[in-house]
């Protein structure tokens, strides 16, 4: 398959702070990419380097064949993107930020109306197009920015955390949008984001990012398989007992705190949920609940960092503010 995105080494520094650690990854014409992992993770500045808002502190890639650096024009005009901050002009109609886009990117005066009335028609906003954004909810501007992005026709589109803060029945629209734009316009699909099940659902493949670097990259279920068990999640009055009996005395050593239940990744699940009940009783600790279930991302995700969730890193952020304050400016 032809790599449309390719990145040797790329690194993005903030004095000591690495948001990008010499990424090596190639991206597949015309798959689903997902970029997974917690704020800060590097997600962000990742995406943005690829899009020539921020320029590497060391390294290369090519999109579409083109330097991120070098051909940073020809970059742009390959790529369309959605950022997770609102982008779209209040003060404007659905139609008009639309064709304020079209003007940006060159599209042909002839083709303009005709490609409007398509994106329009895909995100199912063409009753309300000639309404003022500013009265669309958040999940309708949503997809009026992914409508926007692909306006142009773009070789890869760029999906920044494209459902934050959206309710869960929005969510699983903007989905199935995802979806068919990438089905109905051949088009490869960057997509960042925290969510677990958003990247399982969506990817073809997913590089789990954390501190700036990829720990893991593969398939959905191949890095399910990694784990090579079930997990049990067990809710006692005294998990830190219970740890140390379980691992002492059941020998289980794939455990650990998650939130407020001790969770335990092993083999033959079914006949182990009765033990760590009766080892539990027999030291005089409270079973509150006990399930059993296959691998997830989540889990997948503690396997190769420790962590379910950290605090934001918001160095990155200002940085990437920084950047666009200083491109706008320009």
């Amino acid at each position: 398959m032809t790599h449309i995105i390719e990145t040797h080494q790329l690194t993005k520094a903030y004095s000591s702070l690495k948001a990008v650690d010499k990424l090596d990854i190639t991206v597949e014409s015309g798959e689903i990419f997902g970029l997974l992992g917690p704020n800060g993770a590097g997600k962000t500045t990742t995406i943005s380097m690829l899009c020539t808002i921020l320029k590497p502190t060391s390294g290369t890639a090519t999109v579409n064949g083109f330097d991120i650096v070098k051909e940073a024009m020809q970059v742009r005009k390959s790529i369309g993107i959605v950022f997770q901050d609102p982008s779209v002009d209040d003060r404007m109609t659905g139609r008009e930020n639309l064709l304020m886009h079209a003007n940006l990117y060159g599209v042909p005066t002839s083709e303009q109306n005709n490609r409007i009335n398509n994106v329009l028609k895909l995100v199912e906003l063409e009753e309300r197009a000639d309404d003022l954004t500013r009265t669309y909810s958040g999940g309708m501007r949503r997809r009026l920015e992914l409508a926007r992005g692909l306006i142009h026709y773009p070789k890869v589109l760029f999906l920044d955390e494209p459902t934050i803060g959206l309710d869960p029945q929005t969510r699983d629209h903007v989905w199935k949008y995802i979806r068919e734009l990438k089905e109905a316009h051949d088009i490869t699909v960057v997509l960042t984001t925290h969510y677990m099940d958003e990247a399982d659902r969506l990817s073809d493949r997913i590089a789990i990012m954390d501190y700036g670097k990829i720990i893991a990259l593969d398939t959905s279920s191949k890095l399910k398989e990694t784990l090579e068990g079930d997990v049990i999640t067990v809710k006692a009055d005294n998990l830190e007992a219970l740890l140390s009996v379980i691992t002492e005395k059941l020998g289980l050593q794939k455990a650990q705190m998650v939130d407020d239940a001790l969770e335990i990744t092993v083999q033959n699940g079914k006949s182990l949920l009765p033990r760590i009940v009766d080892m539990a009783t027999q030291n005089k600790i409270y079973v509150e609940s006990i399930r059993l279930r296959e691998p997830n991302l989540e889990d997948v995700f503690l396997h190769y960092t420790g962590r379910t969730i950290r605090p934001d890193t918001t160095k990155e952020l200002h940085g990437l503010a920084e950047a666009r304050r200083r491109a706008a400016a320009r």
